[in-house]
């Protein structure tokens, strides 16, 4: 069965270069733009596995994790974070909002798909 990948991306061109890879991969991807947009969207489909990007509009990665992992439908799902800003403590932030994983832009594919992998097998 086709593992379905929510994508929660503000910028256009990372979301499409990463979904178009992912589906390359065999994975079926969602796409979100904002993070309000993103929780909307995990509380309907239920994917098996979120990149979440942390700077985004409307809702931040950050919040928009802290209201999935606070939700009973939603909390099961693992929860990668993307960012482009890895500053210290952006890590540590990001586990303790309840993210699964964490990987920095710009994205190295192969290890990204190795988090993805080890996500959805402790899922």
């Amino acid at each position: 069965m086709q593992k379905t990948i929510l994508l929660v991306e503000d910028n256009e061109l990372n979301r499409d270069m990463l979904s178009r890879r992912l589906e390359r991969k065999g994975y079926k991807v969602v796409l979100a733009e904002d993070g309000q947009a993103g929780v909307t969207l995990a509380e309907t489909m239920l994917p098996e596995l979120i990149l979440m990007d942390l700077s985004l509009p409307i809702l931040d990665g950050w919040e928009a994790t802290r209201r999935l992992k606070a939700n009973v439908l939603t909390k099961h799902i693992p929860i990668i974070a993307l960012t482009a800003h890895a500053m210290s403590g952006d890590e540590a932030t990001a586990y303790e909002a309840g993210c699964d994983d964490f990987d920095t832009k710009p994205i190295e594919l192969a290890r990204l798909l190795d988090k993805i992998t080890a996500a959805l097998e402790n899922s």
